[in-house]
C-alpha cells in the first residue's frame, strides 16, 4: 500500500510529509489544531542565527498545503489504529469548523465584526482573540474557525460573509472516517511544563512572572503588543529582567528529572534580543549550568555576555512583591554572596514535557512511553527513530526534548524509515 500517515503538523511533522511525498508516496498529515506549524510558529527567532522563525517555517507550511501527494487533515484527532505493517486502519474524528471550507477566502471580515474576546491559546494567554479567529497571519490551511463554545450567536458573522461561508451550529459536525496506510509517522511534539507545579516561584500569584512562551509572545512582532515588552500588571516597560532556569527540567520531585536540552539557549537568545532592543535594559539569567551544547552554541553564549547579560550561577531562595517590584534573593554559589535583585520582570524558562494524550495516543498505537511520560523508541543507538511496533516511527520532541535542527533531522530520518518499510512491502 503506497500510502503513508504523518501525525502531528510541526515541524517534525512537515519535514516528514515533505520528504516521503517527495518519493511519490500520498501522505496524509494529521493535525489536531486548526493550523499547521506548532510551537515553532509562535517563536520570534531561532538561535544561534536569530533567524526569523516564521520566515523558515511558513514556505514549508504552504508547500504542504500545496504538494500534490499531500492531503491536510487539520482539527483532526485519531482515535484508534488497527492492522500491521503495510496494511494499518487509521480511524480518525475531524471536529467542525463551522465554516464551509470551500468557500472561506480567511479574509478576516467575520473576524473584525466579532464583538466576543476570549483568551488567546496561541499567545499563551497574554493576548486575546475573537469567537471566530485565525490563530495568526500565517495559517495554513487559510481558514478561519468558530468557537461555538464562545460565539454567542450574534448573527453579525453570518451577515457580513458575502461568500456566505459561516455556518451555524447544525450545519456542521463531527465527522468520522478511516484512512488506510502502510506506514505511520508520529510527530506529535510537547507540551511546556506548568510552572503553576513550582510554587516557590509564585507563577499566577505575582502577574508580573512569566513563562518563557509568554515572553515569546511579547517578543513576536505579531503577538499581542508588536514585539514590545511590557509588564502584564501596568503595561510599563521593564528596566530589570530576570530569567530563572530549569523550570519543570532536572527537578526529580517534580518528576521532570531530564534536561530539556533548550531552555538555555533559548533564554540567552530572548536576553539578546530584549538587550538589543532596549540596550539600558538589565537582564539577568540565573542558573544550574549552562548547557551550550551545539555547533556555535557556545560563541552565543560569548556574544550574550559582550552584550552586557549577566550569569548568576544560582537558583533563587526566595521571591515576592515589593513596591511594584519583584525581589528575586539569590545566592551566587561560584562567590557565597547572597544577592537581592529588584526585578520588573520575572521570566521561568519552563521545560519541555510530554503531551498530555501521550499514553493514550501509545495505547492506540500500540507502542510504548518511558519512565519520563515520551514515547520510547526501539534501539537508541541503532533504532532512535523506529517504535517496538514495525511500520510505526517517531521523530521529533515526542520522543525526547531536543531543538529545532535535530527536530527536523529526525523528521527526514523518520521519513526515510517509512519509505523503506513502503517499499520492502
Amino acid at each position: 500500500m503506497n500510502e503513508a500517515v504523518v501525525i502531528g503538523g510541526g515541524i517534525a511533522g512537515i519535514t516528514a510529509a515533505l520528504d516521503i511525498a517527495s518519493h511519490g508516496i500520498h501522505v496524509s498529515l494529521i493535525e489536531r489544531e486548526p493550523t499547521i506549524g506548532g510551537h515553532m510558529a509562535m517563536l520570534d527567532k531561532t538561535f544561534p542565527t536569530n533567524d526569523c522563525s516564521m520566515c523558515i517555517l511558513s514556505p514549508k507550511m504552504v508547500e504542504v498545503e500545496r504538494h500534490p501527494n499531500i492531503t491536510l487533515h487539520t482539527c483532526t484527532e485519531v482515535t484508534r489504529v488497527d492492522g500491521e505493517a503495510g496494511n494499518f486502519s487509521v480511524h480518525v474524528t475531524r471536529h467542525p469548523r463551522y465554516i464551509r471550507a470551500s468557500e472561506c477566502t480567511g479574509c478576516g471580515d467575520c473576524v473584525e465584526v466579532c464583538p466576543v474576546e476570549v483568551y488567546n491559546r496561541f499567545d499563551a494567554g497574554v493576548g486575546v482573540r475573537k469567537a471566530i479567529y485565525k490563530a495568526h497571519p500565517q495559517v495554513v490551511p487559510n481558514l478561519v474557525i468558530r468557537d461555538r463554545e464562545h460565539c454567542i450567536d450574534c448573527g453579525l458573522c453570518y451577515d457580513i460573509c458575502g461568500k456566505q461561508a459561516v455556518l451555524r451550529d447544525d450545519e456542521d459536525s463531527e465527522e468520522k472516517f478511516v484512512i488506510k496506510a502502510g506506514t505511520i509517522v508520529l510527530a506529535t511534539g510537547y507540551d511546556v511544563f506548568d510552572a503553576r507545579k513550582k510554587t516557590p516561584y509564585k507563577y499566577l500569584s505575582i502577574p508580573d512572572i512569566i513563562t518563557s512562551l509568554e515572553l515569546e509572545r511579547l517578543i513576536n512582532a505579531s503577538g499581542p503588543t508588536g514585539g514590545m515588552i511590557k509588564r502584564i500588571s501596568d503595561g510599563r516597560i521593564p528596566k530589570e529582567i530576570v530569567f530563572i532556569q530549569c523550570v519543570g527540567s532536572r527537578d526529580i520531585p517534580l518528576g521532570c528529572s531530564s534536561c530539556s536540552a533548550v531552555c538555555c539557549m533559548y533564554a540567552i537568545k530572548n536576553a539578546m534580543l530584549i538587550k538589543e532592543k532596549n540596550p539600558d535594559t538589565s537582564v539577568t539569567i540565573l542558573y544550574m549550568d549552562i548547557r551550550a551544547y551545539g555547533k556555535g552554541y557556545e560563541e552565543y553564549y560569548e556574544r550574550a555576555e559582550d552584550l552586557g547579560v549577566e550569569f548568576i550561577r544560582g537558583m533563587p531562595g526566595d521571591i515576592y512583591a515589593m513596591d511594584g517590584t519583584i525581589m528575586v534573593q539569590v545566592e551566587n554559589s561560584e562567590t557565597q554572596e547572597v544577592l537581592k535583585i529588584n526585578a520588573d520582570l520575572v521570566v521561568l524558562s519552563v521545560g519541555i514535557r510530554p503531551t498530555g494524550d501521550a499514553p493514550a495516543l501509545a495505547e492506540r498505537l500500540g507502542i510504548t512511553c518511558d519512565e519520563s511520560g515520551f514515547f520510547h523508541c526501539s534501539d537508541e543507538k541503532c533504532g532512535p527513530v523506529k517504535t517496538l511496533k514495525p511500520g510505526i516511527f517517531i521523530a521529533g520532541t515526542c520522543k525526547e526534548p531536543m531543538d529545532i535542527p535535530d527536530t527536523v533531522m529526525e523528521g527526514g530520518a523518520a521519513a526515510m524509515q517509512a519509505v523503506i518499510t513502503l517499499m520492502q512491502e
